[in-house]
């Protein structure tokens, strides 16, 4: 039997999607044919969704804490003229604004829209879809639908340290002899010979030059250029904890960028990798140029893993890399059980072919700990603070003793501790 009237007008409207009424105008609909109507029909000049054109451009990557706009262009083809409100979502943590917005495009044309971004978190930020709620005329209907538009913007670490590089360089300049001063050292390369002075290592007394000349003639040296640096970043449970504001894995990033962007500057070659039961990420082989940029994307997505890392393998993936002579700089805790029963074993077959130095970042808080005394509970904390510092240093000579340089510093001063430990390798001569 054919429907009429009000009953047509009320089926009509059961059929429409979800979604395509506005929430104040449901419970009117029975009582008010001439309103039905009216959306009906405003219902049906709305623009289609289905047919929209969406394509994006912007920025693909950004440092944690800075920003980055991505521009969404939306193309309506339709013969309507598109009164919508769009979303473009993206996973929380870009931070995006703004999260809503109007939009009109008329038939036939296109406009671009820009979603600032500033994500708090490293790694790779997607877009999830845009979703567009497009209204008629009189907006008492919509219709709505989704769009998926993919794009990536890859979240670099911030690389706080690298207002310590400049110190760095002018003091790496004046070890290799660019500005005043000469080392020498077993692993160096010779450069001139001057005049003794008072303070000079005998050592470097050149008794042939000396005999041909009425003063005391010494050698100067400069370090080696092109030495293999391979640094390891330690990816296990460990590298989950906090100390201070940021996961120790960030604060062992930040060092390694610092050390990586000096020692490229002083001519030697940097590779890098992070394992903790396999290899999760690998930079090697690069140019001076090429590596800062290579590592600092290679760490952009790495996240710790909540298993214990594997000593012997992380042992024997960094011997298969390093060439003989090589330093190697081991980003892991200091821990007592991690490192007395996983890496003190494996360390002889390191020590053997390398120089190596182990760096960890502390936990100020235990410091601070240390430091209570004003009451009943704040005497327990320092005791327990006490113990862990007694015991880290206890972990920091054990390592010394198989000939391993320690470099054990808050977050904030790791990386600058690290740059000094380098330095002093490379003064010594043992690099």
């Amino acid at each position: 039997m054919a429907l009429t009237g009000r009953t047509a007008l009320l089926a009509a409207i059961g059929s429409l999607p979800v979604g395509i009424l506005a929430p104040s105008w449901t419970g009117m609909l029975a009582v008010n044919a001439p309103l039905t109507l009216a959306i009906l029909c405003d219902y049906a000049m709305a623009a289609p969704v289905r047919t929209l054109q969406f394509t994006r451009s912007g920025d693909t990557s950004v440092r944690l804490g800075d920003g980055a706009d991505i521009q969404l262009t939306v193309t309506n083809p339709s013969r309507r003229r598109l009164r919508a409100q769009l979303r473009d979502a993206w996973a929380p943590s870009a931070a995006q604004t703004p999260t809503r917005l109007r939009l009109t495009v008329p038939a036939g044309e296109r406009r671009r829209i820009t979603t600032a971004l500033r994500p708090t978190r490293r790694g790779d930020r997607q877009a999830e879809r845009v979703t567009v709620r497009s209204y008629g005329p009189l907006g008492l209907a919509a219709r709505q639908g989704n769009h998926h538009v993919p794009w990536t913007v890859r979240v670099l670490p911030p690389f706080a340290s690298r207002k310590h590089l400049p110190s760095r360089l002018a003091r790496l300049r004046e070890l290799d002899g660019r500005t005043s001063v000469l080392t020498r050292g077993e692993g160096t390369e010779f450069d001139s010979l001057r005049t003794y002075v008072p303070g000079d290592d005998i050592r470097s007394i050149d008794w042939r030059a000396t005999a041909r000349q009425t003063t005391v003639a010494v050698r100067t040296w400069r370090p080696e250029r092109d030495r293999h640096i391979l640094i390891v970043l330690d990816t296990g449970r460990t590298s989950a904890g906090r100390v201070g504001d940021v996961p120790r894995l960030d604060a062992a990033m930040d060092a390694a960028l610092l050390l990586t962007a000096l020692a490229s500057r002083a001519g030697d070659r940097v590779d890098l990798l992070a394992y903790d039961r396999r290899l999760r990420a690998q930079v090697q082989g690069r140019s001076a140029g090429d590596v800062l940029p290579a590592v600092v994307d290679a760490l952009a997505p790495l996240e710790p893993e909540l298993v214990e890392t594997d000593a012997r393998g992380l042992a024997a993936t960094a011997l298969a890399r390093a060439p003989r002579s090589s330093l190697i700089v081991l980003l892991t805790g200091l821990d007592a059980a991690p490192v007395e029963e996983g890496l003190l074993p494996v360390l002889p077959q390191l020590t053997q072919r390398h120089t190596v130095l182990v760096a960890s970042p502390g936990d100020p808080h235990i410091d601070r700990m240390a430091g209570n005394r004003g009451t009943i509970e704040g005497v327990y904390e320092a005791a327990a603070a006490t113990q862990a510092q007694a015991q880290r240093l206890r972990t920091a000579e054990q390592l010394q003793r198989h000939g391993v340089t320690v470099v054990d510093a808050s977050p904030d001063d790791l990386a600058p501790a690290l740059a000094d430990a380098y330095l002093a390798l490379k003064a010594a001569g043992r690099l």
